[in-house]
């Protein structure tokens, strides 16, 4: 009973979900038609009698929806997470994630993305189509400027595309949110989404440059640009906000290009955070009405970074370190045993001593079935901010002192799947570059753990394939020793194939991968400072209520603020005719200042909650477990005469070809539904994509095996 309950709560959920996001859809589909400009004008005539406003309805019709999203996701998720997803599920399915488009440009593109993307571009040509076709049918002349028909067409398209601008950044903030569960709802992670928030940037980014840059060739053409440029209107959009907006957008977009990103990391981490300046100046320029468009991926993610930041707080320190000879560092934080989280989880860290700004994403090595009191990273020497944490490590392992001092750090997250329905198939090929096999280790400590379980099947023989370039780099292998070395764990049959690329093979070949995970060296940190262990977020029920909160406050604000500063409004629809302009007395930018005023309070007051729930877990919580208790590092037995890591392979001096594993996989390993998971540069996952795409078009319908492709990140 109790389980068909729970069927059925999750079905009406998802049901309200489906109801809820299939109607704001529909209202981004209608809103450009003729019919819906005349419905919701006369809606807006009738609601400002009322003493919700025209505010009051548009915050309900268009922001409300995605926020009633969230708060319904944080329940339907809060109600999975205790529940085992079905097998048929992920089957089903599987083939919309296969690789449809490999290209160095885009990158892989499965058969969803390429969808949506698609549909995406429809609703952008429906949006243009429909409002400039009403433009051109209804063309009159600006007494202001003196065009002729072609530039007065030209600037009415100018226009039409800062509405296209507008749409992209409706969309953009949704796929960078960590904590709320919106893209989690469709089974995409937080790392895997930041490309789509890259691309709709971009987008967003040459709408709102075509749109003010042929605007200010109209104004040229029409001699007016100097006196049209410094407008600050008193009413209606106002150009000079307009204009600062579009040139904060444009550093923003400029300093995030791979290039600067990758090199200057600081660069581009320092003025992304002119994204506040650039929303504000946003919503001065296209008023109220248009930005409630736009708002609610805005409420969700001010929401999503306070609650990140109260999450992170306060500090805990390292229990030790595992300085590794390939210039990488093993780290072992405390953790409270009730916080659990799936394989292949990302967790964002911050090292005051390096950085007090700068956060930096690592995949989680450890399982939390394994380790209950402690969780591992795995941290490539890479770059400035990561070096200078090795560096720091480094300095305290070469101290002379008995017990070294304490590095304090600030963990967010962790973040992860919601299911392990992805590790769900008969067998597994896992494919690493470098340190890119960090996910894999938590992958295999979570299936080892899981033998012999009832609650999730998961698959009895897996291939690792790690790609390295010198021999050192098999000493990331270190933490999964034991499960290489011990090959009747349980069911598990774990096959592994390293690849050196920049090494011959040397005379004694069958020793190496033995030295590699013998190697390191490890310092523990003083735990009298450790008074902290990471807790993770709190549960889905209370995000949910903090959303509520946060909402309905807002809501209320707002009328009330709308009322007593704006008194105008209410007598606008009895006193004043239709269509008569219902601001006279107040400058336009006043409601806008009401608006963000309503947010800040009602974020402010959410986020009072939600730090006051969190410290009252903090003080039930388990206290830190010391080094010594800590474990995180196994180190592996004696060599015995028949060492079972000789049955694993050791290549050298050339990359795996994958076509040739594929073809030999399925021989190797049996069954019919394989899953793919690559992790490593770009490059290799798109050799791997495009040997996927010859092997299924050169079997055909002949071929009973099915390869489901993954792409994991390691880091961001």
């Amino acid at each position: 009973m109790v389980m068909m309950a729970r069927a059925t709560v999750l079905a009406l959920l998802k049901a309200l979900m489906i109801s809820v996001f299939a109607g704001w859809v529909a209202l981004w589909i209608l809103k450009p038609t003729e019919m819906w400009t005349r419905k919701w004008k006369g809606a807006e005539d009738s609601a400002r009698g009322t003493v919700f406003g025209y505010y009051g309805l548009n915050f309900a019709v268009y922001t409300f929806p995605i926020i009633a999203l969230a708060i319904i996701g944080s329940l339907y998720l809060s109600d999975t997470a205790s529940s085992a997803i079905s097998r048929q599920r992920k089957t089903s399915v599987s083939a919309l994630s296969y690789p449809i488009i490999v290209n160095s440009l885009v990158g892989i593109l499965s058969v969803v993305e390429i969808l949506g993307i698609l549909m995406f571009v429809i609703f952008l040509a429906w949006t243009f189509y429909c409002r400039i076709s009403h433009d051109f049918e209804h063309l009159m002349p600006i007494k202001s400027l003196k065009l002729s028909i072609w530039q007065l067409k030209y600037l009415r398209v100018a226009t039409r595309f800062g509405l296209l601008a507008e749409a992209s950044l409706a969309l953009l903030f949704l796929p960078i949110l960590r904590v709320m569960p919106v893209l989690r709802l469709l089974g995409i992670q937080f790392e895997a989404s930041v490309r789509y928030h890259t691309w709709l940037g971009t987008a967003m980014i040459l709408f709102a440059t075509f749109h003010g840059a042929s605007t200010l060739l109209i104004w040229g053409v029409s001699h007016v640009i100097q006196d049209e440029v410094w407008k600050w209107q008193k009413t209606g959009r106002i150009y000079l906000a307009g204009e600062i907006a579009l040139v904060l957008g444009i550093v923003i977009w400029i300093t995030s290009l791979p290039f600067i990103r990758r090199k200057q990391f600081e660069i581009f981490y320092y003025t992304h955070h002119l994204y506040t300046v650039f929303i504000l100046f946003y919503l001065f320029h296209a008023g109220d009405r248009h930005f409630y468009m736009v708002f609610p991926g805005i409420f969700l993610f001010g929401l999503d970074k306070l609650l990140r930041i109260i999450q992170s707080r306060p500090y805990t320190c390292l229990l030790s370190a595992k300085v590794l000879p390939c210039e990488a560092i093993e780290l072992t934080l405390p953790k409270d045993p009730k916080l659990k989280y799936s394989p292949t989880s990302v967790v964002f860290m911050n090292v005051p001593r390096i950085s007090k700004l700068q956060w930096h994403a690592f995949s989680i090595t450890s399982s939390s079935n394994v380790q209950e009191d402690t969780m591992s990273l795995m941290i490539k020497c890479e770059g400035w901010w990561t070096s200078s944490l090795c560096r720091l490590i480094t300095e305290e392992l070469n101290s002379d002192t008995h017990r070294t001092e304490c590095i304090r750090v600030a963990i967010e997250g962790p973040y992860g799947p919601s299911t392990v329905d992805f590790l769900r198939y008969d067998s597994m090929l896992l494919i690493a570059g470098g340190i890119g096999i960090t996910p894999y280790l938590s992958i295999l400590q979570e299936i080892v753990s899981a033998q012999g379980s009832s609650r999730y099947k998961f698959p009895e023989k897996i291939q690792l394939i790690h790609v390295v370039k010198r021999s050192q780099e098999m000493s990331l292998l270190s933490s999964i020793s034991h499960i290489l070395r011990n090959q009747s764990l349980g069911k598990l049959h774990l096959k592994l194939k390293v690849y050196v690329t920049r090494e011959e093979q040397p005379d004694a070949a069958a020793r190496v991968l033995q030295d590699a995970l013998s190697q390191g060296q490890i310092v523990h940190f003083d735990a009298k400072a450790t008074s902290y262990a990471v807790h993770g977020f709190d549960k889905p029920t209370v995000l949910a209520a903090i959303l509520g909160i946060a909402s309905i406050l807002f809501f209320v604000l707002l009328i009330c603020f709308n009322h007593i500063f704006v008194p105008s409004e209410k007598k606008a629809g009895t006193l004043k005719p239709k269509g008569a302009d219902s601001q006279t007395k107040s400058p336009s930018w006043v409601v806008d200042l009401i608006l963000v005023s309503c947010f800040v309070i009602s974020v402010v007051v959410s986020m009072t909650v939600a730090l006051m729930l969190r410290w009252k877990r903090i003080k039930k919580a388990v206290p830190p477990t010391s080094p010594k208790k800590a474990g995180g590092f196994t180190e592996p037995s004696s060599t015995e005469p028949n060492d079972p890591l000789q049955e694993h392979e050791v290549h050298y001096g050339g990359r795996p070809n994958f076509q040739d594993i594929f073809t030999k996989f399925p021989n190797e390993t049996g069954g019919s539904d394989f899953g793919v998971l690559v992790c490593g540069p770009e490059s290799m996952k798109e050799s791997v994509a495009k040997s996927l795409q010859q092997i299924g078009r050169g079997c055909g319908a002949k071929r009973r095996s099915k390869f489901t492709f993954h792409s994991l990140n390691f880091t961001l």
